[in-house]
């Protein structure tokens, strides 16, 4: 029996990335897959080869999730498992950065996952059942050059999920996370679009910092999110899983 057979999944920055990989772990395991992101046709084509569902979604805007958790919803059912994927950084040394920096990164990678975990949460609990699995990153427990404010939100979703764990347990709903080192994803290499020969030093950093001394690939991410989703976890919650070459260990 496939691991996910008869479930739904809900995964925000489902387009591409690490949440695409996700998508298509889960749906090749049994899974009705809803992919939420801002580029809509992008994840309208990968829900089609995954006979899934699409919706445009921004996770920092409140009316964007609760009306595209309720499409997402209407569509494949109620949400078993719900992938807090969404996420972007804006690199920079801090003080080259601006407050109003600080909330696009901050309301994307933690309001919009606090957002769319309380869009989803009460019905989990109403039928005692679910699990989240957020993703962070290991700028979250180690900080990362040129990503504080990431660094700073990462750690927020990390305090986050325990928290949430705490209060869903009793409702038996699971919440964990993982912690991403550098992965070779849209997002890791827009440093090096961005800033030329400096972001290819910010990368070069991150990977050389790695015990692995190699970028992960979306793939091994979406191997951990599997398990953390799957039943397979079913005595784990509150945990941080760290996928980073050994980048930390702790």
């Amino acid at each position: 029996m496939e691991r996910f057979e008869g479930r739904t999944v809900l995964i925000t920055g489902g387009a591409s990335g690490i949440g695409a990989a996700t998508a298509q772990r889960l749906a090749a395991e049994g899974a009705r897959v809803a992919l939420a992101d801002t580029q809509l046709e992008k994840a309208q084509q990968l829900a089609a080869d995954l006979d899934g569902f699409a919706v445009a979604m921004d996770v920092a805007n409140i009316e964007s999730v609760n009306s595209g958790v309720a499409a997402a919803v209407d569509a494949i059912g109620p949400i078993d498992v719900l992938v807090n994927n969404a996420g972007t950084d804006l690199f920079g040394f801090f003080i080259n950065t601006t407050p109003e920096m600080w909330e696009v990164v901050i309301g994307i990678n933690l309001i919009g996952t606090m957002a769319v975990t309380h869009a989803v949460l009460p019905s989990m609990q109403e039928r005692k059942t679910g699990s989240i699995v957020n993703v962070a990153s290991e700028a979250g427990r180690v900080g990362s050059v040129g990503s504080a404010s990431y660094s700073a939100a990462k750690a927020g979703v990390i305090g986050f999920t325990k928290a949430i764990a705490k209060e869903g347990a009793r409702y038996s709903v699971r919440c964990n996370a993982i912690a991403p080192g550098p992965i070779e994803t849209p997002l890791l290499n827009a440093a090096v679009e961005i800033y030329g020969d400096v972001g290819k030093r910010l990368k070069q950093g991150m990977v050389e910092a790695t015990v692995m001394k190699r970028a992960g690939e979306a793939d091994e991410v979406a191997a951990g999110i599997a398990y953390l989703a799957s039943g397979d976890a079913s005595y784990v919650t509150g945990q941080t899983l760290n996928i980073s070459g050994g980048l930390s260990m702790w």
